[in-house]
């Protein structure tokens, strides 16, 4: 079975990483999270001063860009990839809602989608992986073997972030979660750079109404059939 790129675009809040991560541990590949890289780049600037408010100081951010490099590690405990900021463990800072607020502005900043592209390409040249994010089909591997492009309703969308929120103690509203989900929605499909949209050739996985098993087996299933294409 031959290896192949995986990616998966879609709006926030969709499972996208969780439903990633999965597939990825089930069939021994390597997992990236784009949309945490960029959620990196958010709290770099705002733990450096770079965002006030609303305010984005664009040029300090454009010229410390060379300087932010992020990866990935597999946790000892769990095995699950941990997102790192300059070799920092930096993966329960950036599932903030103080970062869900800010990096749909900073993500699309064309300096900054230009350079996580750069890493993310990198990251996939020996194939064997999958990577969830907004333009990872569209922009990042537009050669993918499998291409997924994953939605729900915004009120579902919004339920399931309140209750992981809720469920690692964070106090929040589903209101105020409801309308952040749809002022990225909005944000990244109207973004200049890229976009977020549906690739002409990504499969459409509407997930509203489906459990997790059977999401899991839908997506082994295409991954079976594209493998062995």
């Amino acid at each position: 079975m031959k290896k192949i790129i995986i990616a998966i675009d879609g709006f926030s809040s969709c499972g996208k990483s969780t439903m990633a991560k999965e597939l990825a541990h089930r069939i021994g590949y390597i997992y990236i999270d784009s949309g945490a890289m960029y959620r990196a780049v958010t709290l770099y600037a705002l733990e450096g001063g770079l965002i006030e408010g609303d305010r984005i100081n664009a040029d300090r951010l454009s010229q410390a860009m060379d300087q932010i490099r992020i990866t990935f590690r597999l946790h000892d405990q769990t095995g699950r990839p941990h997102t790192l900021l300059n070799g920092q463990d930096v993966e329960e800072r950036i599932r903030s809602m103080e970062i869900s607020t800010h990096v749909s502005p900073i993500a699309a900043l064309d300096f900054v989608r230009e350079a996580m592209v750069a890493q993310q390409q990198a990251m996939g040249q020996d194939k064997g992986i999958v990577m969830d994010g907004r333009d990872i089909g569209t922009t990042v591997f537009p050669n993918a073997e499998l291409k997924i492009f994953v939605t729900a309703t915004p009120e579902i969308r919004a339920r399931r972030r309140y209750d992981e929120l809720k469920a690692k103690g964070v106090e929040t509203s589903y209101e105020e979660i409801l309308r952040n989900v749809k002022e990225r929605d909005y944000i990244d499909q109207h973004r200049a750079v890229s976009p977020l949209r549906q690739a002409d050739d990504a499969l459409l996985l509407d997930n509203t109404h489906l459990t997790r098993e059977q999401q899991n087996a839908w997506l082994e299933h295409q991954y079976q059939l594209h493998a062995c294409e």
